[in-house]
């Protein structure tokens, strides 16, 4: 199968299906960061932040239990290959919210929207891939390789099973699944009258699982000639338009079948439930909102290495200590903007 069609378009494949699910669970399950966010702080609803919880559980217990079964090689994530850098997670994590929260939506929000047919959302989508190439690449790369360079993880794996694992000699696969069931054992009772939620989030996790099984695989039988990788938005963004500018002399990745998947994802599920409609900005302070958030959520992603998603599930998924770090920065940081938004730090009466 890799010699017939090759591991690059493989990887896009797996992009692709598991991509299609996270696209479904935006549009059919109202799975979304910010609105999980706005949702406890301002709603007294805590159901869609519940589904964040599942998912993180699922995929845990999901990339741990491949893990166990040689499934999936998780150790080769970049989450756990690279040396973590605290305030990078910090401050990353902080201007991605801010800016998720100044936009509207995180990257993944705005490609299940644009599947809707919201065409602000392409906006933020191009603004946010093109952003989080200059800094990965462009002018910004170099106060950013100074500010927070990149090395090489040495020494313990930084992740908490793996931690565990140095300390007990236990395998860290026992913990990951541990700390996966207890994550679910205290967010399902809560859930017994939300259960299609819990499904949703359920599936999202899955989704992520089924990535790094997926990429683990060709990684193996392709030599490593693709990474070992599951689904972020912020560097594939910019990805996926590189690649349709420069199809003929560029490889197909599982981060363009990411993009692709959740967008066609978002599409299937905006036509069953009867909401694709297009929608256009009219006011201009809103379009200039919305630049300024994606931009800021390009840059922050970069730097946090991961969005919400990345970061958020991703990285979660195979306990990064800079997964929980990040994701309290993201949330601190949309909590912030919408503060701004909302109430405009005003005084309370």
């Amino acid at each position: 199968m890799i010699d017939s069609l090759g591991a690059g378009t493989l990887a896009a494949i797996v992009g692709l299906l598991s991509g299609l699910l996270l696209g479904l669970a935006a549009r059919l399950g109202r799975f979304c960061t910010l609105g999980a966010i706005e949702d406890w702080l301002y709603g007294d609803n805590a159901t869609r932040l519940r589904m964040w919880a599942v998912a993180i559980g699922v995929a845990v217990i999901g990339s741990f239990g491949a893990g166990a079964l040689g499934w999936a090689d998780i150790g080769q994530s970049f989450y756990l290959t690279l040396a973590w850098n605290p305030l990078a997670s910090i401050l990353g994590g902080l201007v991605f919210g801010y800016g998720m929260a100044i936009a509207g939506n995180c990257g993944y929000g705005a490609l299940a929207r644009l599947g809707g047919g919201d065409l602000r959302s392409f906006v933020i989508v191009v603004v946010m891939g093109i952003a989080a190439y200059v800094t990965i690449s462009g002018p910004l790369a170099y106060p950013r390789i100074w500010a927070f360079p990149t090395v090489a993880a040495t020494g313990t794996t930084p992740g908490i099973a793996h931690g565990l694992e140095a300390l007990t000699r236990l395998p860290a696969w026992v913990f990951g699944i541990a700390i996966g069931a207890a994550i679910l054992a205290a967010t399902l009772p809560r859930m017994r009258h939300d259960r299609a939620a819990a499904a949703w989030g359920a599936v999202v996790g899955l989704a992520v699982a089924a990535a790094w099984i997926g990429t683990s695989w060709i990684a193996h039988h392709s030599m490593g000639a693709t990474p070992v990788v599951s689904h972020t938005f912020a560097r594939p963004l910019g990805e996926t338009i590189l690649y349709a500018m420069t199809a003929s002399g560029m490889p197909l990745t599982f981060a363009v079948g990411s993009v692709a998947g959740v967008w066609i994802g978002a599409f299937i599920g905006s036509l069953i439930k009867g909401h694709f409609r297009w929608e256009a900005c009219e006011d201009p302070r809103e379009l200039r909102r919305q630049i300024f958030g994606a931009a800021l959520m390009g840059v922050g992603g970069v730097v946090a290495v991961g969005c919400s998603i990345g970061q958020g599930l991703s990285a979660f998924s195979v306990l990064a200590w800079s997964a929980p770090v990040t994701l309290a920065a993201i949330f601190a940081g949309a909590a912030f903007g919408l503060r701004q938004l909302i109430a405009g730090f005003q005084p309370a009466e």
